[in-house]
């Protein structure tokens, strides 16, 4: 298997009033990556500018960030000429993407989707965040650093400036060779522009220390929070149903908590989030992870004054 390790660079509307804001809110001017092999060995590189159709002039954030004119974009070729060629340069052997962080994904999908192009996929699919592995690798596991911060970190050396696509690909890729532990790379992140379409093509995996679930799309919230599958608490090593000893509660409308209990294996906190997706349908992301005693009485005591469902 290969790794796509891929940057995007984008410029937007200076104004927001063109008729294009909503469908692509973000135009990809550049794109770059790096292609590893199984043994994450460099083995090719891709960079090509991409012609504005859409925003002709330079957002300030994004000329002040890039360090690029617009007259060098007009030196690009179209976003389809560029995409179709990167599509083909990732190859035909299996792949797996890799970003910092999960928004290059997206408005790729965006572009792609706005200029009518083939999709990435019809459903979920699986990708390394490299951000978040390097977090998990080296750090707290929760904490989102900067890119220049990781190469820092590691003491890799910038011999090329950052802030373009190819240069953020390449330092990306450096330090995701760095990440050995297969534990850590057991942890996937999965790409959700396109919602599973029924429920047998619902997300489930099982990480180290907890379950991760991902719902396919409702028309509205309350059918999702209906849905029997979605809210139920079920232990992942057991795979029963578990009673809950602190029922569904919400701080926010948002985020939904839940402490259940298994003679197996303890208290289990799940918690569910609520987000809509892409087409305007709503999908949870539910994660369950088994916790002590102590830590169930802090959300018991949480759910006071909250809002039930």
């Amino acid at each position: 298997m290969n790794y796509i390790v891929l940057d995007l660079e984008w410029n937007q509307s200076n104004t927001g009033e063109e008729p294009e804001v909503e469908k692509i809110p973000f135009e990809i001017i550049e794109i770059g990556a790096i292609k590893l092999n199984n043994e994450r060995n460099i083995t090719g590189e891709f960079s090509q500018l991409v012609k504005p159709q859409v925003y002709h002039e330079m957002h300030g954030i994004t000329q002040g960030l890039v360090h690029m004119q617009m007259k060098e974009l007009e030196k690009g070729r179209p976003f389809p000429e560029v995409a179709q060629e990167f599509l083909e340069w990732c190859g035909e052997e299996d792949y797996i993407f890799c970003t910092w962080g999960p928004l290059d994904l997206i408005e790729l999908q965006r572009n792609l989707r706005f200029y009518n192009m083939p999709v990435l996929a019809e459903k979920p699919f699986a990708y390394y965040d490299v951000q978040k592995l390097f977090s998990l690798a080296f750090e707290d596991k929760k904490s989102r650093r900067t890119l220049e911060h990781a190469v820092d970190t590691l003491s890799i050396e910038k011999d090329i400036p950052f802030h373009r696509a190819f240069s953020d690909a390449y330092y990306t890729a450096r330090v995701l060779q760095l990440i050995r532990d297969p534990e850590i790379l057991a942890h996937y992140s999965y790409d959700v522009f396109h919602l599973p379409n029924k429920r047998e093509e619902e997300v489930r995996v099982l990480f180290d220390d907890y379950a991760k679930y991902i719902s396919r799309g409702f028309s509205d919230k309350a059918a999702l929070l209906n849905d029997r599958e979605v809210m139920s608490t079920k232990c992942y090593y057991c795979h029963r149903n578990l009673k809950r000893k602190v029922k569904w509660f919400t701080p926010n409308g948002k985020h939904y908590y839940a402490v259940s209990y298994c003679d197996n294996h303890g208290f289990m906190k799940a918690k569910v989030r609520v987000r809509k997706g892409e087409n305007g349908d709503y999908y949870a992301i539910k994660t369950s992870k088994f916790i002590s005693e102590e830590e169930a009485v802090k959300i018991k005591n949480k759910k006071n004054d909250r809002r039930h469902i």
